[in-house]
Order: structure tokens, then C-alpha cells, then sequence
């Protein structure tokens, strides 16, 4: 173990299921960097081969593949369990039948993985309709399977525009420990990356809508001086903000049209997910747009994440001795 003034520095193992292209990745190291921790990813998992090839860019590992096919005993031992996991209807929960009820959804595989490897604590991100779906039945069936697992288990629904990044993207986190600790959670407050520093000043004729489309848009309202991105909802009503809606991977090409005239690029794509410059975009325009809708706020993992990291006495570069005392308790 890497020492600091002396010290050891603690090392926290984590595994990341339903990885995407890393998003929780990125948050975790940032994190660790502020706190002097060391991480070791010791496993990850994704069913999508164009994010294996984006994450394995970025981190250098490829990740396995179907994690329903995956036993448990294959998966090391680890710290923090992180899963962005996919938003299925959950149909099959709310018979009351404890583990029985998540059988057939993909929760089900985190529930198996943290009952088989008992991490200290675990991070899980989804749409925030999960927190009503079914009148709040699917949510209190899975909370309850995490406190059989004897986990105690909080849950926030948080939105990016609150944390710097100009898109309204309201999720639903949920953080359980196996010890007793618990999570202060972030309040945001943080203001927000103005469009005009996220978005390129040259971009391709390729991104731009046909003409027919622009002047559907202008003919509604015109561009305003500061850059704004305009959504189309379903019924056809078209609005302005100085932010993005939530981006989303099956979306129409012209759900979303910066002032009106041209879709984002993929760059623009990342920066409203929070993803750092130093991205390599490896995989086609339309993989990089899915991955990119399918993928969490980077800042707001972040912020749970220092929370989280807080609650095991890992809180800022300012560690105490004593600090670096008790998280060698902690962690080993």
C-alpha cells in the first residue's frame, strides 16, 4: 500500500456493473484523488461492445460482458459496489415475495452479488420514474431487498442542473452500508456551466437540421443573443431554455437542436454528462450519442460519491493524522 507523510494511504476496491462508458469511474477516481485514496477497479461488466471498447480506451481493461451469466464466486472481493443499472419495467416485483420478486430483473444481479460478496457499501443510479413506478411499490420492494441483505439503504432523486452542468436530468440514487454508517447527501447549489463554454464554435454541416426543420423551429420563436438548446416534446410543443433537457439515447435526431438549427455533437454530448475533456471518443457519432444518453451526470455521482467517502472518515485533502488513522482501520 502507497504511503502519504508517512502514512498508509487506503486503497478502496470497487466494482463497476452496467459500467456504460465509465461514468461512475470517473467520479470515483476524482474523487479519490482529492482524498488521497487509492482505487483498484477489480472488476466491471457491461453487456454493450461499443462501451467495451470506449471504457477499455479510457481504462485500459475491457469489460466482461452479460453479467446474468456471471457467477458471483468470479467476482472479487470489494469495497463499493457502483451499478448505473438499466431502467427494465420491473414488472415482475411487488408479489412480496422478497428475493423472489427481483428474479428476472437486472436488479436481481446486484442483489445476488451483494448478498455473495458483502461490500461495505454500495452506490446504484436510475431514472427517477423508478421512484414512482407502480405507485412507489417497485421502489419499496427493492429497498426492502436491500435491507434483508441487511444493508441500511437511503435513496435521493438529485438533478444534474443542480450540480454545474447545464442539463435537467433528474435521477434517483440510492446508497445503502453494511456498518451502520449513513450519507449526508449533496445539496448542489453549485451554479451552472453557462452553454456558451461547453458548446464548439465549429461544427460540421453534418450536425445541422435540414431546412425544412429550421424553419419549423423559427417560426415559433427566434434564436436569442445568448446560445439556448430547444426541445420538441412529443406533441409537437417546442421550448427554449439556457440548458439542455435530459438527454436520452433513443431519442429523435431533432429532439434536441442548439438555437434551433443543429443537433449537439458528441463532444457536447459528453460535456453535458460531465465526462472530462480527456475522453478519447473511439466509437461512431451514433454509438458515442447512445452511450452518452444512456450514461449518469458525472458531478452528481461525484458529489455522492465525496459523501460517501466522508462517511468512512475519507472527506478532503486536509486529512488528519487521526484521519489517516482511522481509514486504515476502515480499509486495511
Amino acid at each position: 500500500m502507497n504511503k502519504i507523510n508517512g502514512h498508509h494511504r487506503p486503497t478502496v476496491r470497487f466494482i463497476d456493473l452496467f459500467c456504460g462508458i465509465g461514468g461512475f469511474r470517473f467520479a470515483l477516481e476524482s474523487v479519490a484523488r482529492k482524498t488521497f485514496t487509492d482505487t483498484q477497479c477489480v472488476f466491471s461488466s457491461d453487456i454493450d461492445r461499443d462501451c467495451q471498447k470506449a471504457y477499455a480506451r479510457s481504462f485500459g481493461e475491457t469489460p466482461r460482458g452479460d453479467i446474468t451469466k456471471i457467477e458471483a464466486s468470479e467476482i472479487p472481493e470489494h469495497d463499493i459496489l457502483l451499478a448505473g443499472f438499466p431502467c427494465q419495467p420491473f414488472s415482475i416485483i411487488g408479489q412480496m415475495k422478497g428475493f423472489e420478486d427481483t428474479r428476472g430483473t437486472l436488479f436481481f444481479d446486484i442483489a445476488r452479488i451483494l448478498d455473495a460478496k458483502r461490500p461495505r457499501a454500495f452506490v446504484l443510479e436510475n431514472v427517477k420514474l423508478l421512484a414512482g413506478h407502480d405507485g412507489g411499490k417497485t421502489l419499496k420492494k427493492i429497498l426492502k431487498t436491500l435491507a434483508d441483505l441487511g444493508y441500511y439503504t437511503e435513496y435521493r432523486v438529485l438533478n444534474a442542473l443542480d450540480f454545474g452542468l447545464p442539463q435537467k436530468r433528474e435521477r434517483i440514487w440510492i446508497v445503502g452500508f453494511r456498518e451502520g454508517e449513513y450519507i449526508t447527501w449533496p445539496q448542489g447549489g453549485i451554479p451552472m456551466m453557462p452553454l456558451s463554454k461547453l458548446l464548439e464554435s465549429n461544427v460540421p454541416r453534418e450536425f445541422y437540421a435540414s431546412e425544412h426543420i429550421r424553419n419549423k423551429r423559427w417560426s415559433v420563436m427566434q434564436p436569442s443573443k445568448e446560445p439556448t438548446i430547444w426541445h420538441e416534446n412529443k406533441a409537437g410543443h417546442i421550448s427554449s431554455y439556457p440548458y439542455s433537457c435530459a438527454l436520452r439515447a433513443g431519442a429523435s435526431y431533432n429532439y434536441l437542436l442548439v438555437n434551433g438549427e443543429r443537433r449537439l455533437t458528441p463532444r457536447e454530448l459528453l460535456r453535458l454528462q460531465g465526462f472530462p475533456e480527456s475522453f478519447e471518443i473511439v466509437c461512431s457519432d451514433s454509438q458515442t450519442r447512445k452511450q452518452a444518453g444512456n450514461s449518469l451526470p458525472v458531478n452528481v455521482a461525484e458529489a455522492v460519491l465525496t459523501q460517501l467517502f466522508a462517511a468512512f472518515g475519507l472527506g478532503t485533502k486536509e486529512l488528519s493524522k487521526n484521519k489517516l488513522i482511522q481509514t486504515r482501520i476502515l480499509w486495511g
